[in-house]
This record gives structure tokens, sequence and C-alpha cells, in this order.
């Protein structure tokens, strides 16, 4: 079944619009496994309940949004009267400037990402266009569009063939680092301290970054928990290394640099290595996972 869009509109460049599609990017489920609340004495699930002080529990079709200018007394807002507040521009996800890509600190990027595609053949050609400039002068983009009942400030940015578009917090809504210096205090750096912790740092490094090579291990270890309860097993857990004590700053830094340095292979290799069985992995989780029945909460 092809992705649904959560959203269609414009994306606007001055006099240009684009009608696009936006699509959320990160993949619905992902693995996740969620518990659900139970009773501690006999093991029912906890129910969560719209109720009416006056008529007791109403369905979905008998709730209305409202709002409370004063203590109990409300406006009832319709959803048709909210519609019609929307305005041609309310549609559109209308570029402000363009930026080099180091230009917004990722503090600012919200957990909410879509991808931007042509809403049909007659934008594909100005999308593309505009596409290809962004990637041929290096540079992203932001923007404002009203989703989800609110304005919201975007970061649009080329993906491959496709834009991307990231929601952004307010400069208002992130709390500034300057507001805790005062936990940094002011400690004495040893010359020979940092050129060990620039050596572990450059014996860590690995280039490219493999981002497929990372996985949920505590999903993993969770489905595996799951199982053996259900078969009524008790899980063992295998025995966890014994932590390094270290004397010292110093001690540290060289214990860390030399094992790292011992363990480096050739970066190929170390790639092939390591993708093999991640993927094995994945397959022999997703073979684990509990039936979708079970999975979700409500």
């Amino acid at each position: 079944m092809a992705a649904r869009s959560s959203w269609k509109g414009f994306l606007r460049l001055s006099l240009v619009s684009i009608p696009v599609k936006a699509y959320t990017a990160s993949s619905s489920g992902g693995g996740e496994i969620s518990l659900n609340q139970l009773h501690a004495d006999c093991h029912s699930r906890i129910r969560y309940q719209k109720t009416c002080p006056i008529h007791g529990e109403v369905t979905q079709d008998q709730i209305v949004m409202g709002y409370e200018y004063a203590k109990g007394q409300y406006v009832v807002i319709d959803t048709a009267e909210l519609d019609k507040l929307r305005t041609e521009g309310d549609k559109a996800i209308s570029i402000d400037t363009f930026i080099p890509p180091d230009e917004i600190d990722p503090i600012y990027f919200t957990d909410k990402s879509y991808y931007l595609t042509p809403d049909g053949p007659a934008g594909q050609k100005s999308f593309a266009l505009l596409q290809q400039a962004m990637v041929d002068q290096n540079v992203w983009a932001t923007a404002q569009v009203v989703m989800h009942g609110k304005e919201q400030l975007v970061l649009v940015r080329p993906l491959e063939k496709l834009l991307s578009m990231t929601t952004l917090y307010y400069h208002s809504q992130v709390k500034a680092p300057s507001s805790f210096q005062d936990e940094l205090g002011n400690p004495d750096i040893a010359s020979e301290e940092m050129k060990l912790v620039n050596m572990l740092v450059s014996a860590t490094a690995e280039k490219p970054f493999d981002h497929a090579q990372y996985h949920d291990v505590y999903t993993e270890r969770l489905t595996r928990l799951i199982e053996s309860k259900v078969e009524g097993k008790e899980l063992v857990a295998s025995p966890s290394e014994e932590p390094t004590h270290v004397i010292n700053l110093m001690d540290a830094l060289k214990q860390s640099v030399a094992r790292v340095q011992a363990v480096k292979v050739p970066s190929p290799a170390r790639k092939t290595a390591k993708k093999a069985p991640a993927k094995k992995m994945a397959t022999s989780a997703r073979q684990r996972s509990p039936a979708k029945g079970k999975k979700k909460t409500g």
C-alpha cells in the first residue's frame, strides 16, 4: 500500500508556488514495544474512558471543541469554523531565506521530519529546479507553515532527490547554554591531558559514518524478556563486564587510547564485520517480535 501524505499545500518561493505533499519521515512502529498498565491484584487492564460529569461515558462523535473564557464557561468552536480561518497563505510552506547548512544548531531540531514530493506532474519540473539549485549552492531554507493547528518554523533541505522538512523550536523555546555556565567551573587542564584526549577522539573516529550499523539493543532484550515470561522461563542475564578501576584521569586516557588503538582495524573490514551481524540481528529480532495485536497499547 502506498504511503498516505500527512499534509498537502504549496512550497512557495517569492512568486513561485510548487504543489507539494508531505510524508512523515519516520517509520510507523519502528520496532517499539509498549507496555500496558494493569491492576496489580487481578492483572486486568486499566481503562481510560471519556466521561461527562452529568451524562457519564460519551462516544467520540458526542465530543466538540471549546474554549474556556471564564471559570466553567465555554464557547464551542466547530472544526468547520477553524478551516475558514485558514488563508491561502496558511496552506503554503513559505520560504523566508536560504542559509548555509551549519547556520542552525541541531539543538533547535524537533523530532518531527517530513519528506516533500511534488503533488502531481504539474509541479515536478519546478520542484526539481528548486531542489537542484539548493544542491548546487549548498544551502538550506528556513520557512513557516501552518500544520497541526499552529504556525511552525521549519527547515527545508535537499536529501537525495527529495526535499526534507524538519520542524524547529522557536528561539524562545530553547534554554540558553549560558544559563548553565555556573556548573562548569574552571578546571585546570594540562597539555598532556589535552593531547591524550585528542588522540582518543582521533582513534575513535570512523569515516564515513554508517547509520545502519546501530540498532535498538534495549528493545531486543525486552523482546527476549517478554518471550521468556510468556513461555514460563526464567531469563538469565549474561555476565556484565567488570568495570576497569582507574586511579586518575591520565591513567584513564592512556588506557582508553591503548584499548581503541589495539582493536582498530582498517575501515572497510571493520564496516563489513559490523554490517553482517547487524542485519542478522535485525532479522532475528523481527522473527522474535511479539504478535502485532499485543504490541501496541491503548
